[in-house]
């Protein structure tokens, strides 16, 4: 099954038939009868979606959609209301409500399962950032984020530059908070195109875009290449389209359209329908951005150390592997080197750990600055650090290795508070994997080598590379 809808209408033979299309779209179904029972098994069933009729014994489809919204427990499932006679203010009235779209009978099967494909698609994607963003919180690597509802912005795309004109003026007034443009075709795939928006992004936060532009379909083709792009792959992108454009609503809504609003901005209610429509997406995306970089902030937390900036041991080791999997399927070999700073305690004793911490900050620097940008550099200890150098042969590793030594010894480090400057050297331990002899040692194997002549580094002298037996 491709998920799970819960039916709500009180007549038997307007369940039986919806029950009869959706499980020809392998939808799993339940019913109920009555608005109090429809509340009731969505808190015990949590269905994916839920498909009401407005006009119900008990309490009305909206009311129901209202308490909804308004649980916890209930609030993120998407609710479709329908009604075979709409009285003036009823869609509306369901929007405000927080329904996440509103539908006529007799349903249209193609449409009706193209949005139902839609809302599903935006709900898993709304769960997967919810719980990743809960996971890094759980684990600790996320603190929260304030909330900050900036202006947003909205770019209209329409048929024609008085469209455009009409468009914004209609919209404008209706969306009191937010920046309404008006832009052409090229305008609207340009970079920045609209300044930045709630998530911090270059392009615009919500596109309104006519399903025909120049020829008919360009505005799906404009979608599509927004879909594409990283400053706009996350705005909300709703096609205006008019009456009896079936088959393209079908299509839109299966390329990625957020909602599909009318054309005609100018009659009746459409504009402050519109309005609503991309206030209740713009809430979704502030949302779902809010999440979005959460879980980015958490993970970078999650795999980064907070004083040099490089990658920690968490992050090291998997990349690692990752690296000797492929060394194993090209047959290069790749190299790993454990750096020590030597006598860094005495660092710490004598100048304290502001010092130390700067030793390590400018260690860092020094690592980067002699080191390739695909090389692995991680610190994966106090003083210990990590690097893995793929497609690399054993004397450009060494080199590299000896490099690193003298750049670490030729310049001392200027401690904070005026303490003065202090000499640091660095002893490093080398181990080849990868080539066509390498008996697919395990990468913690490698790294126990690499440490092993450090060891033999630290034990000669100090300031030196010592090469694991194995690789010479």
């Amino acid at each position: 099954m491709t998920g799970k809808i819960l039916i709500v209408d009180d007549i038997a033979t307007n369940r039986i038939v919806l029950k009869v299309k959706l499980s020809g779209a392998r939808y799993e179904t339940s019913q109920a009868a009555a608005g109090q029972m429809a509340l009731t098994l969505a808190r015990r069933e949590l269905p994916d979606l839920i498909l009401m009729d407005v006009r119900l014994p008990d309490l009305n489809g909206i009311e129901v959609c209202r308490q909804l919204k308004a649980d916890p427990v209930t609030r993120g499932i998407p609710v479709v209301l329908v009604t075979a006679n709409a009285e003036p203010g009823t869609r509306l009235a369901a929007l405000k409500a927080g329904a996440d779209d509103f539908m006529l009978k007799p349903l249209d099967e193609l449409v009706l399962l193209a949005r139902l494909r839609s809302l599903l698609r935006a709900r898993e994607t709304d769960e997967e950032l919810r719980l990743r963003e809960t996971t890094c919180r759980e684990l600790g690597f996320n603190e929260g984020q304030a909330e900050f509802a900036g202006r947003a912005t909205v770019a209209l795309v329409a048929p024609s530059r008085e469209a455009g004109v009409t468009w914004r003026a209609a919209l404008s007034r209706h969306l009191p908070g937010a920046l309404v443009i008006s832009l052409n075709r090229d305008e609207a795939l340009s970079q920045g195109a609209g300044g930045q928006g709630l998530g911090g992004g270059d392009g615009p936060d919500a596109f309104v875009i006519a399903a025909d532009l120049g020829r008919p379909g360009d505005g799906l083709r404009l979608m599509s290449e927004l879909r594409s792009r990283p400053a706009t792959r996350n705005s909300v992108i709703c096609i205006a389209s008019g009456e009896g454009m079936r088959e393209t609503v079908a299509v839109a809504l299966d390329l990625g359209a957020s909602d599909i609003l009318p054309l005609d901005l100018t009659a009746g209610d459409n504009a402050e329908e519109t309005a609503i429509r991309l206030r209740n997406q713009l809430a979704r995306k502030r949302v779902a951005d809010r999440q979005r970089n959460s879980v980015t902030d958490g993970l970078r937390m999650a795999v980064t150390d907070p004083l040099t900036g490089l990658y920690n041991r968490r992050y090291a080791l998997p990349h690692l592997a990752r690296m000797a999997e492929r060394a194993k399927a090209t047959g290069r070999q790749f190299a790993v080197m454990v750096l020590d700073l030597d006598r860094f305690k005495q660092v710490n004793d004598t100048f304290g750990h502001d010092a130390g911490d700067t030793v390590l900050v400018e260690m860092a620097q020094r690592l980067r600055g002699n080191l390739r940008e695909v090389d692995l550099i991680s610190r994966i200890g106090g003083e210990e650090f990590l690097i893995a150098m793929p497609e690399t042969t054993l004397e450009t590793a060494h080199r590299t290795a000896e490099r690193i030594c003298r750049a670490v010894e030729r310049d001392p480090v200027s401690l904070p508070d005026g303490m003065g400057d202090i000499s640091i050297t660095v002893s490093i331990g080398l181990a080849m994997g990868g080539g066509p002899h390498y008996q697919n040692a395990q990468v913690q194997e490698l790294v126990t080598r690499a440490d092993r002549a450090l060891m033999g580094a630290k034990a000669e002298g100090r300031n030196q590379v010592t090469i694991s037996a194995t690789a010479a």
